[in-house]
C-alpha cells in the first residue's frame, strides 16, 4: 500500500513508525513531517491545511490511504476532498468532525444518544453567560465551543475564575472564533481517562485507554497544555470498565451520528471522568490524542495499516485488535515558555543514546534540522520519549533514564507522569 500521513508531530511521527512496521507497506509520505519522520517516512513540504495541493499530491502518487493526524484538517473537510478524488482517507468528514469542532454539538449527541455527560448550557452572548455563572456559582467548567488545541477549557473554583474565563473567551478572543459561543457545564470529579476506538461508520474496535497529564507543572498545576504525558494501563479504569465503558459511550455515539447521516469513520477519542455514579463524557475528539497515540501504538501488536484500511471500507465488524500485555508511558519535553511563549532555537544533543535505553522510543514533534544536520527546537512540544515495561514503574524509569541522555538546556519536562498510578 501507498500511504500518506498528514501531520507533524509527536503523533504523527507515532503513526509513521507503526505504519512503516506493516509488511503491507508499499511507500510512506508524510506531510509535512519533521525530522524524526523523515527517518522512517518521505516527508512532503505540504502544509496540512493545504488540501488542493494534499489531494493533487495523493493522485499523482497514486496513494492508497490518506491518515490525517491533527484536528484542524478533519474539522475543515480534509476527508471530504479526499473522498472526492476517490482517495481513501481514514478519518471523518466534516459533518462527522463536528463531534470535536463544536462542544455544543457533542453535547446533543451525547443528549441524544442517552450517554451519560454533565449538565451543560451553551451561550453566544456573554453577559447571559455571566449571569448563568452567578446563578449557578462554583465550581463550574468553562469551554470555548470551537476547536482550541486543547486548551479552550477552564475548570473554575470560584465564580470570579468562571467570569474571568468568559471574558478571556469572549470578549478578549484569547481563542479566536472559537470562542463565539461557550458552553458552560457542571463540574465533575473523579478521574480523567481517555478511551481510543476506531471506528468505520457503524462498527468499532477497541485502541486501549491512557490517562493524560494536561497542566504543566509538577503535581497537576499550572497552565493547561496540550498534554505533558500519559501512560496505560490505567489502574483505575479496569479492562471490565473499558469494555463497558465502550458499549455505553462509544456504540450509542456511533449509532446516532449513522441515525442522522453523519456515520463517524476514524479514530474516535473519548475524554472521559470516572464519577462515583460510573463514566461520564467530557468531550470527543476525532483523532489520535497526543501523547496518547504514542503509548496506544507501543502497546498495539496487531498491524495498524490494515486496520485503518478496514475502517475506510467499512469492515471493522469482525475484525481483531490485539494489546502487548506491557505498561507504556511518554515523556512530554517542552521548549521553556511552554505553553505561553515557548523559546524556538536550542540545540538538541543526545537523541541517540536515549533511543538506545531498552524498550524506548523518541518520538519527534516540534523539531527542525539545519544544513548542519543539527536538531532544534521549533515548536512548544518537542519530543516525547516513550518506554515500554513489565510494569508501569520500569517504563518510567527506562524513559526518564533517556530523558537524563538528552542534552537540551532550553527544554524541560514534568518528572511526575504516571504519579497516580505509582502513589505508594
Amino acid at each position: 500500500m501507498r500511504v500518506l500521513v498528514i501531520g507533524s508531530g509527536g503523533r504523527e511521527h507515532a503513526i509513521c513508525w507503526a505504519i512503516a512496521a506493516s509488511p503491507l507497506l508499499e511507500k510512506l509520505w508524510c506531510a509535512p513531517g519533521n525530522p524524526g519522520i523523515a527517518a522512517v517516512a518521505e516527508c512532503v513540504p505540504l502544509g496540512v491545511m493545504e488540501f488542493p495541493e494534499l489531494v493533487a499530491f495523493a493522485v499523482a502518487n497514486k496513494v492508497d490511504l490518506v491518515v490525517p493526524g491533527p484536528e484542524a484538517p478533519l474539522v475543515a473537510g480534509i476527508t471530504d476532498a479526499m473522498d472526492a478524488a476517490g482517495i481513501a482517507c481514514c478519518g471523518p468528514t466534516m459533518a462527522a468532525a463536528q463531534l470535536e469542532g463544536s462542544k455544543s454539538f457533542t453535547k446533543e449527541i451525547a443528549d441524544a444518544a442517552g450517554i451519560p455527560t454533565a449538565k451543560w448550557e451553551r451561550f453566544e452572548d456573554a453577559e447571559a453567560a455571566r449571569e448563568f455563572v452567578r446563578r449557578r456559582g462554583a465550581p463550574i467548567v468553562v469551554k470555548a465551543d470551537g476547536l482550541a488545541a486543547g486548551k479552550g477549557v477552564v475548570v473554575a473554583a470560584t465564580e470570579d475564575e468562571a467570569l474571568t474565563a468568559i471574558d478571556s473567551i469572549m470578549e478578549r478572543r484569547v481563542f479566536g472564533e472559537a470562542g463565539a459561543a461557550v458552553v458552560i457545564e457542571e463540574c465533575l470529579t473523579g478521574e480523567e481517562v481517555s478511551l481510543f476506538a476506531l471506528c468505520d461508520g457503524h462498527a468499532a474496535v477497541l485502541l486501549g485507554s491512557a490517562q493524560d497529564h494536561k497542566r504543566v507543572g509538577e503535581g497537576d498545576t499550572g497552565s493547561n497544555t496540550g498534554g505533558m504525558g500519559a501512560y496505560a494501563p490505567v489502574p483505575a479504569f479496569s479492562p471490565a470498565a473499558e469494555r463497558a465503558a465502550f458499549d455505553q459511550i462509544i456504540r450509542p455515539a456511533l449509532a446516532e451520528m449513522a441515525r442522522r447521516g453523519t456515520p463517524f469513520r476514524g479514530v474516535l477519542f473519548a475524554g472521559l471522568m470516572l464519577t462515583e455514579d460510573g463514566p461520564k463524557l467530557i468531550e470527543f475528539n476525532v483523532r489520535f490524542g497526543d501523547p496518547e497515540c504514542q503509548i496506544l501504538l507501543l502497546r498495539l501488536r496487531s498491524d495498524l495499516l490494515p486496520a485503518l484500511q478496514a475502517a475506510c471500507d467499512g469492515e471493522l465488524k469482525n475484525f481483531d485488535l490485539r494489546l502487548f500485555d506491557t505498561a507504556a508511558i511518554a515523556v512530554v519535553l517542552a521548549a521553556r515558555g511552554y505553553p505561553e511563549a515557548p523559546e524556538r532555537g536550542g540545540e538538541i544533543n543526545g537523541l541517540e543514546r536515549a533511543a538506545a535505553v531498552a524498550d524506548v522510543q523518541v518520538f519527534h514533534a516540534g523539531t527542525e534540522q539545519d544544513a548542519d544536520g543539527r536538531i532544534t527546537a521549533a515548536g512548544g512540544r518537542v519530543l516525547t520519549v516513550c518506554a515500554t515495561g513489565d510494569s508501569l514503574k520500569q517504563a518510567r524509569d527506562r524513559a526518564y533514564e533517556a530523558v537524563d541522555r538528552i542534552e537540551w538546556p532550553t527544554g524541560f519536562c514534568r518528572r511526575d507522569i504516571g504519579w497516580r498510578a505509582l502513589l505508594p
